[in-house]
């Protein structure tokens, strides 16, 4: 087995010489900020070791990422009947097509993409006033990544709601069906805020640990979900995680994962470790460009992919 901490360095050290580094989202302003030449990749097995190069603990927008997570206090909520309201395909469209919903009488082909997202917000927000709500995803993601000090950039949130048009489209479109049940503005209010916690790849790489070892946080000592639902998120990371880019990273990396337009991935080899990388360019598909890269490098070099060596 090749040294996980070599590995790791070296990676780190080609990517941050690479010119080519995709485009940094611009259609949210306050992401346009983030440095391009920024690199962090950190991995994490159930012992805590964290192999880490690169801008490892510079906090980003986790964005699309915080979705593995809301996905999974949804699915606590209301356990399988969460899938009446939200299918489990790939969608083959962009993030934020409203085509298909149309399509499809309101209902989101998967978790992941933005109506899809907004919907499992909506389950989680029944029963709670918005800033409750938000408080329990702030608190889960703390839990998980064994920090309190994670933090939503409400400056990022702020910048969110103001360009957010699409995604008010999408939420007043699934409204229009009952599949929101909660006011609009209260539901896109907590999906906007909690796309826009800020988390570092060590912070990001802990908090997915649950996902690498059958439901159950190895540092935390707790279990967070059953090993079949820890399964079952990673089946919709690995077909779903990267909107129109899923088939590509399934077919280039080979492990379950979830990209935000931050530029963050986090991706999961089960059994063995939880992985996150940070690059703020994007490709045209909204994924992180040399994070995938890097992502197919470890893969390959350390014979991590689910389809064998």
């Amino acid at each position: 087995m090749p040294d996980l901490d070599r590995v790791v360095q070296e990676i780190a050290d080609e990517m941050r010489a690479r010119p080519d580094r995709g485009e940094v989202a611009s259609y949210i302003p306050e992401l346009a900020r983030a440095d391009p030449n920024a690199f962090g990749l950190v991995v994490i097995d159930a012992e805590g070791h964290a192999a880490a190069g690169g801008d490892a603990d510079i906090p980003f927008s986790i964005q699309s990422i915080s979705k593995v997570f809301t996905l999974t206090l949804a699915l606590g909520m209301v356990g399988d009947r969460l899938w009446r309201r939200v299918g489990r395909e790939p969608s083959g469209s962009p993030f934020n097509s409203i085509v298909q919903l149309e399509r499809e009488q309101g209902i989101p082909r998967n978790p992941f993409i933005n109506a899809g997202a907004i919907a499992v917000t909506d389950v989680i927000l029944s029963g709670h006033q918005p800033r409750e709500a938000l408080g329990e995803i702030l608190r889960f993601m703390q839990f998980l990544a064994l920090h309190s000090g994670i933090v939503i950039d409400e400056t990022v949130a702020a910048s969110e709601k103001r360009t957010g048009f699409r995604n008010a489209a999408l939420a007043n479109y699934m409204r229009s069906f009952g599949v929101i049940e909660n006011p609009v503005d209260y539901t896109l209010g907590v999906y906007f805020h909690h796309c826009a916690i800020a988390m570092s790849c060590r912070q990001l790489a802990t908090a997915g640990l649950f996902l690498a070892y059958g439901g159950r946080h190895p540092l935390a000592g707790h279990s967070v979900i059953s090993a079949e639902r820890a399964r079952r998120i990673n089946a919709v990371m690995l077909t779903c995680g990267h909107y129109d880019g899923s088939g590509e990273f399934a077919y280039r990396v080979g492990l379950p994962g979830k990209s935000g337009v931050g530029g963050g991935i986090l991706a999961i080899v089960p059994g063995k470790a939880s992985i996150a990388v940070w690059s703020p360019g994007l490709d045209a598909a909204g994924n992180s460009h040399l994070g995938r890269i890097a992502l197919e490098s470890l893969t390959k070099r350390m014979g991590w992919s689910i389809f064998g060596a």
